[in-house]
């Protein structure tokens, strides 16, 4: 699932982001959702969210399906 649409993006789901720190590299970070920041139904640059592990924001690049 794409990570431009907020209500492809759940609590708790594992993602992959981009920091902004790593935009220029396009670096991916994973880790789970804690918040959704974005408040738009959608987002080209992907929707911004919190992660749980250490508060880390970026943009939402994929969503992983956990089994």
């Amino acid at each position: 699932m794409n990570g431009q649409t907020r209500s492809n993006i759940k609590i708790g789901a594992l993602v992959d982001i981009v920091l902004k720190k790593d935009q220029p590299t396009g670096k991916l970070t994973r880790g789970h959702v804690k918040r959704i920041l974005t408040k738009s139904p959608n987002h080209p640059h992907g929707i911004k969210v919190m992660l749980t592990e250490e508060d880390m924001v970026g943009r939402v690049q994929g969503i992983i399906e956990e089994s």
